[in-house]
């Protein structure tokens, strides 16, 4: 008596709740959701929608599974959770993004998030952006508030974010792994998660008035480097048509001296492009250490604690002094023959990239040599019959001098410091922001959703800003004047 008077006061609930909201009911693959209202009037999210099977127990180190249907309608109000990592403490990066609200870590990870002004109307054809997040591959997840995606719907482009598997969940080859399915053999288990995620929008996003032929993947960091990874695998034909490589280098395979682009002046945090590792080499790395633990086999790797495995590589480093592919910073997927054939250089270099119109940029802060080579990449794409948009961000971020926690590594146009701007999300922000970042970021936006809609940041009918080519070697410079008042002009900020 006591279940049927719960369920039925559950019903009561979900009937009552879905009297107040006015979004349509859905039904996509697992059943049927329910999104909410957001800040801005007319558009919706809908928050924490499994895309897979929980990637846990049997499912640990897997392709993604398909997502276990759920009865009713699902209320799809709260942010699935963040992919299991270390934990984050006040300083750093955490203090500029105001981590804290999230639903605790977890290998039960692979959820997206769907924001739109037209949910129940497959005829509306929106132009759709798969936002990638960063992290080394090892920490971040897709609902950071830097990644709030109303501002994005409301340019009328639906917005999609998910989480993926990282760290030694998301890239752990071993040769017991590749015997299970000898025919696609991988470590490379966080990419198939993004593969899938992006199957999933294409099947499912007309549901959400969005278009299936008119994508665009974009990341930032560790998530650009993602995207990079995505136009060199062949599993990724057809499912995205524009890509937008944010921070995440570009072409690294130096050309000839003599005809080398001059070296960038940006020092700081970034995302150089690493070495990749074979899988062969993956797996004999990994094997020594799951060897070393006394977890000989599958069954016992599987059946370990979610808090060993993380920990894994970490203790093998401590106790023996040797390294590990487990502890990697950043985390590189392997070269597998199946997800990845071969690296981006080398699919830039012999024309097997992704023919798409590419957007490419970075910080006046980050790391290296990296404006060089995204110039070495946009020149590519001229010689392979395509076309790329580049660009710097140079706004110094304001600082309100009342959080010294905030270290050097967060000062000036640093890495990862034009993710407000891009989202216009900066009212999550503790910085003292003035009208000029708010116009800046309306431009940077109106440019990046611009480029998901015609694949030409400038628009429909095109502008001043042009893809870098030999023979016009032009970035679009995001900036504010001394005034602090909105002045992004083209120019060479690699120009001595």
């Amino acid at each position: 008596m006591k279940k049927l008077f719960f369920a039925l006061a559950g019903m009561l609930a979900l009937t009552v709740c879905s009297a107040k909201n006015n979004s349509p009911i859905l039904t996509i693959e697992g059943g049927q959701i329910q999104g909410v209202a957001t800040d801005i009037k007319g558009v919706t999210v809908y928050r924490g929608i499994p895309f897979a099977a929980p990637p846990t127990g049997q499912n640990r180190w897997k392709a993604p599974q398909p997502v276990i249907p759920w009865e009713g309608v699902k209320l799809c109000d709260k942010f699935g959770h963040p992919p299991f990592q270390a934990a984050h403490y006040p300083g750093g990066y955490t203090t500029e993004w105001g981590y804290g609200d999230e639903a605790p870590y977890s290998e039960d990870c692979l959820y997206l998030n769907v924001w739109t002004k037209k949910p129940g109307k497959p005829d509306a054809k929106l132009p759709v952006a798969i936002w990638i997040f960063g992290g080394g591959m090892r920490e971040g997840w897709g609902s950071e508030p830097e990644f709030d995606g109303q501002e994005w719907a409301n340019k009328d482009v639906v917005l999609v974010s998910f989480n993926y598997r990282v760290g030694p969940f998301g890239f752990f080859a071993h040769p017991e792994l590749s015997a299970e399915d000898p025919e696609h053999a991988t470590g490379n288990w966080g990419t198939l998660d993004q593969i899938e995620a992006m199957k999933w929008v294409k099947k499912n996003i007309a549901q959400f008035g969005g278009d299936p032929d008119n994508i665009m993947i974009f990341g930032q960091s560790a998530g650009s480097r993602s995207v990079k990874f995505l136009c060199s695998s062949p599993l990724t034909k057809g499912l995205f048509n524009k890509a937008v490589i944010m921070s995440g280098s570009g072409l690294v395979k130096p050309r000839p001296q003599s005809e080398a682009a001059p070296a960038g002046r940006g020092m700081g945090m970034g995302m150089p492009q690493q070495g990749m590792t074979t899988l062969a080499e993956a797996e004999a790395s990994t094997k020594e250490v799951c060897d070393w633990a006394n977890l000989t086999n599958l069954r016992q790797m599987r059946n370990a604690s979610t808090e060993t495995i993380f920990a894994l590589g970490t203790l093998y480093n401590n106790v023996t002094g040797k390294r590990s592919v487990l502890t990697a910073s950043p985390i590189s997927p392997y070269i597998d023959g199946y997800v990845l054939p071969e690296s981006f250089d080398d699919a830039c270099l012999d024309g097997s990239l992704a023919q798409v119109p590419y957007l490419i940029g970075y910080t006046l802060n980050d790391a290296g040599n990296m404006g060089t080579q995204i110039v070495d990449f946009c020149l590519n794409r001229e010689e392979m019959g395509g076309k790329a948009y580049a660009y710097q961000f140079a706004r110094p971020l304001p600082d309100d001098g009342n959080h010294p926690e905030v270290t050097q590594r967060l000062r000036g146009a640093f890495h990862s410091s034009d993710l407000w701007f891009v989202f216009k999300s900066l009212k999550h922000c503790w910085r003292p922001w003035t009208q000029g970042d708010w116009d800046l970021s309306e431009k940077m936006l109106t440019a990046w959703s611009n480029f998901a809609k015609y694949g030409d940041p400038c628009g429909p009918n095109g502008g001043d800003w042009k893809p870098l080519t030999k023979d016009n070697q032009q970035f679009m410079i995001f900036k504010l004047d001394e005034n602090d008042v909105e002045a992004s002009e083209l120019g060479n900020p690699l120009a001595r």
